[in-house]
């Protein structure tokens, strides 16, 4: 049920499966491969899914005593595992959509790339720094609690002719056409679940829809600029 939204947090033992190019070595005192591996790789963006149809056979504990030993086993992997990887217990830490920040460098090609969000102001920066986003822009990061409000303040601090504005919200999209318009063009990442939204339906469509962050490497800045309304299908 969790994957289909987004992630599991670990795999089963008797049996799981990952893309050998996201397998990194692990050290050999490891005591919950299972979940120490799953979890470094959904760290780095990608998603671990749960398919319903696989089957693995296992056999169970003979014993009481033999299952009581692996519930020790397991309840000291998880306090390893938090001991081998702090990053778990960072209430901030928040994992990225694959290819974030290849997204981001191929942007930077073109001008400065700047991270626009709103948000609490004491979380909300700590958490741009822990994933990594902070230095990825070299901290072009502007944070207010309403942003489509705050264009003349952003138009101070990155004045350009033209804009391209990347977002998972399309009201906040339809806001900034509605002030800008020709001057940026719109970008709607239909991923995440601002982007399922129902007042999804009651907004225009940006003038570029894509599926997933990742999409965004195929384009270059010419096709953004004189982009019109165009869409990928799902």
């Amino acid at each position: 049920m969790i994957s289909r939204f987004d992630s599991t947090v670990g795999a089963t033992g008797a049996f799981y499966a990952l893309r050998r190019n996201l397998f990194e070595p692990i050290p050999r005192d490891t005591i919950l491969d299972d979940l120490l591996i799953p979890m470094r790789i959904a760290r780095r963006g990608f998603r671990i899914l749960y398919e319903p149809e696989a089957r693995a056979h296992d056999r169970p504990p003979a014993t009481i005593g033999s299952e009581m030993a692996r519930k020790v086993r397991t309840i000291a992997g998880n306090f390893h595992l938090f001991a081998r990887e702090p990053w778990l217990l960072n209430p901030f830490a928040n994992r990225l959509y694959p290819e974030s920040l290849d997204v981001l460098e191929h942007l930077a090609q073109w001008g400065p790339t700047v991270i626009l969000s709103d948000g609490d102001v004491v979380f909300q920066p700590r958490k741009i720094e822990c994933s990594g986003l902070f230095d990825a822009v070299e901290r072009n990061v502007l944070i207010y609690i309403h942003k489509e409000k705050e264009l003349e303040d952003v138009e101070r601090r990155y004045p350009a002719e033209h804009y391209v504005l990347v977002d998972d919200k399309l009201r906040i999209l339809t806001a900034v056409k509605r002030s800008w318009g020709e001057r940026v063009r719109t970008v709607f990442v239909r991923q995440g679940h601002y982007a399922r939204a129902p007042e999804v339906a009651r907004c225009p469509p940006a003038d570029v829809t894509i599926e997933r962050i990742g999409n965004l490497l195929a384009y270059d800045i010419a096709a953004l600029l004189h982009a019109s309304q165009a869409t990928e299908e799902p």
